[in-house]
Parts: C-alpha cells; sequence; structure tokens
C-alpha cells in the first residue's frame, strides 16, 4: 500500500486532519486500530472552541454542528455561595464557544471520511509501528485479520492519543517528557435530564469541585472531584446527585433535575507535554503530545490547532515545494500548547480542594473575588477560555 500521509488513530484528530488535507487533494491512509462503532461511542469533551469550529466547517463537516450545536457567550463560577458570570462574548470582541458532543462530531467526521475518495480508513488495524521515518523513508507496519501490512507514505501523522505506538515508536534519547499528576480525578455522570443552567458552572466548595455541563437541552453531563482511590462502583446514582447538590449554590441545586445514569466513570487529571513534537517524518498531534486538565476544555482544542500547524504546512510542502512549515511545526505548536497547560493548570489550581489546609481554600477565595471584581481578571479568564488564536505568521 503507498500513500502521501499515513496517519495512526481515527479519532477527531486524525479524521478531521485527514479531511483537511483532502480539501487540498492530498491523499491518506488511517489505521485505527478500533471499530468504527466503539471509536463513536467513547463519551469524551463537548465543548468547541471556535478555532475547533470553524476547522470542522473547513473540512467541510460542520452543517450539523451549526445546527444542533449551542453557542455560549459565558461561563458561570460558583465560590463561597456566590454566582458570578464571566461574559466571554462581551470580553474578547463577540468570541463565543461551541456545546456539541464529541461522539457526534466524530460521527460527522467518519460519514464524511468514509465517502472520500482521498481518504481510507482501515479499521481494527493491529500491532501497528511506524518506522523509518527518521532516515527519510516512512513507512507504518500493522496486522490486519491476521496478516501483516506495510504502508509506504512521505510523512506520518500521529493522532494516536497519550498510549498510542507513536510516541512511543520514539527513542527515549529524542524526546523530554513532562509531566505533573494531580491528586485527583473527576468522577462524571452523563442523564437524560435538561441541564441546571443554559451556562457551564464551575464550582470551587470546601468539599471540592464541581462541574454542571451539558450535551443538549435534554442531555447532561455532570462531574465531581474525587480521590484517586475511588471506584465507580461505590457511586450510586443517588449518592452523586446528593454530593454534587452539596457543592453548588443551594438556589442552583434545588433547580438540578436528576435522573439514571447513562454512563459514569472516572478520569484521573494529569498535565503532559513532549518535546519536540517533530520526529523526522513523524508528527505528533493531540494527546499523542501533550494532556491537560479537562478544567480548562483545553484537550481536543488544542489538537485543533495541531491539526491546523500539521495541515497548513502539508498542503505548503505538497502545493509548493515548501519545507519552511514544517520545520516550524514543533515549535509553533508548542508554544500555543504551553499557554493551555498554563492556564488549565492556573484554573485547576484555583478551582479544586488539594489538601484540607483552610488556608489553602482561604486563599483561592481571595483569587477568585478579586479575579470577579476585575475587568482585567475577567477578561484573562475569557481571552484562554474560548482560545488563544493560532498563529497568524504561519502560512
Amino acid at each position: 500500500m503507498q500513500t502521501q500521509v499515513g496517519i495512526i488513530g481515527g479519532g477527531p484528530s486524525g479524521l478531521c486532519l485527514a479531511r483537511l488535507l483532502s480539501q487540498a487533494g492530498i491523499k491518506s491512509i488511517i489505521l485505527e486500530r478500533q471499530t468504527r462503532d466503539y471509536v463513536e461511542a467513547r463519551i469524551r469533551a463537548g465543548i468547541l472552541e471556535q478555532g475547533m469550529a470553524d476547522l470542522m466547517r473547513k473540512a467541510g463537516v460542520g452543517a450539523r454542528m451549526d445546527k444542533e450545536g449551542l453557542l455560549h457567550d459565558g461561563i458561570v463560577l460558583t465560590f463561597d455561595g456566590r454566582e458570578e458570570r464571566i461574559n466571554m462574548a462581551a470580553l474578547t470582541g463577540g468570541k463565543q464557544v461551541m456545546v456539541y458532543g464529541q461522539t457526534e462530531l466524530t460521527k460527522d467526521l467518519y460519514d464524511a471520511v468514509l465517502k472520500d475518495e482521498n481518504i481510507t480508513v482501515v479499521f481494527e488495524a493491529r500491532d501497528v509501528h511506524p518506522v523509518g521515518y527518521m532516515d527519510g523513508k516512512p513507512k507504518l507496519e500493522f496486522h490486519k485479520d491476521g496478516k501483516q501490512t506495510i504502508i509506504d507514505c512521505d510523512y506520518i501523522a500521529g493522532c494516536d492519543g497519550y498510549h498510542g505506538a507513536s510516541r512511543a515508536s520514539v527513542p527515549r534519547d529524542k524526546l523530554k517528557e513532562f509531566e505533573r499528576i494531580y491528586p485527583f480525578g473527576w468522577l462524571g455522570l452523563l442523564s437524560e435530564t435538561p441541564p441546571v443552567h443554559e451556562e457551564l458552572i464551575y464550582a470551587n466548595s470546601k468539599r471540592g469541585f464541581a462541574l454542571c455541563s451539558m450535551r443538549s437541552h435534554t442531555r447532561s453531563r455532570y462531574y465531581i472531584q474525587v480521590g484517586l482511590d475511588e471506584k465507580v462502583e461505590d457511586w450510586s446514582d443517588e449518592r452523586f446527585w446528593d454530593e454534587i447538590r452539596r457543592r453548588l449554590p443551594e438556589h442552583i441545586a434545588e433547580k438540578m433535575v436528576t435522573g439514571p445514569s447513562i454512563e459514569k466513570s472516572i478520569a484521573p487529571l494529569r498535565s503532559f507535554v513532549t518535546e519536540p513534537m517533530r520526529f523526522g517524518n513523524l508528527f505528533l498531534v493531540g494527546d499523542a503530545a501533550h494532556i491537560v486538565p479537562p478544567t480548562g476544555a483545553k484537550g481536543l482544542n488544542l489538537a485543533a490547532s495541531d491539526m491546523y500547524y500539521l495541515s497548513t504546512a502539508l498542503i505548503a510542502y505538497y502545493k509548493e515545494g515548501r519545507t519552511d512549515l514544517l520545520d516550524r511545526y514543533s515549535e509553533t505548536a508548542l508554544r500555543r500548547v504551553w499557554a493551555a497547560v498554563r492556564f488549565s493548570w492556573w484554573f485547576t489550581s484555583i478551582m479544586h480542594k488539594f489538601n484540607e489546609d483552610p488556608i489553602e481554600h482561604k486563599i483561592q477565595l481571595a483569587e477568585l473575588d478579586y479575579l470577579m471584581s476585575s475587568t482585567a481578571g475577567k477578561t484573562t479568564i475569557a481571552e484562554n477560555y474560548v482560545g488563544l488564536p493560532f498563529d497568524p505568521t504561519f502560512e
């Protein structure tokens, strides 16, 4: 088999990258370890920055998102019994975020990708190994139905997540990894209930952090901070609903509509960055190169800038023979990555309970009080939450 760009990973990053390349006539083959049904069923984030939404439109798959997605102008922070709104649109010149579940986004991408003559998707591709990329002769080796297959390609995009084969194939002496593990996780519950509020609520409480989010007007996604030793099976729906209400101001908790969970899971929180993000003809994209706590809704959105930079660079190469943007990919992408890592760490640090020391909570409340009393403070949150712009010089 042969193609121009080999893509490891059939999640949103790999699919969207393939579509962006296809718009310029560039062919790609996507290797996905799981089945399509499995990938589409994964419960993931649902907040899209304007940059990610724009990329979906550019890839020709934004119609259903624009029809069914919920545009949000602001978010709400609650702390010390207070309810404070950050009017993001007013503070950022009209920028918004889009509430649209990643499962729906993935379905839209597959509906388009599987009809695209420039893209081939291989599901249930096992034992994927990128080789030869440091020597300018990249290949993807994998097994399908028990048979080994090799794909010759010009470049490889590793869009296969934190545990994928892309980064794992890089010699340890070629990369540097930075990691911070947080002493808690998020217990998430999905339910067919109307959201408690029309915008997202981020709650700082003495009992720990809580988030009231949504996927639609009739489907809610809620999270509470829990210890790393907690187990999902120990959390009945009743216990979850009781705990999240305790972490919210009383007038909000009273409005919460409860119901049976569709899905419950616990996700640990970490910050992780790999440098560089390019190794010869292999480029890391999204979670393969960086992980951030979900507090700032940056995971998939941070992958969007990687997709933008890499697709722009590859299109410049194939259309104009330029290699300068490929050479700048890692440096440019990492600048935005570290900005998002900083915001996600900072937002996590002021909203979560790290220990039992009462002075820590008092300092958090003082910082939140200061931020809410300052236009500059609110603007800092708003600018980072809606998403920092892509580098305008990368063209």
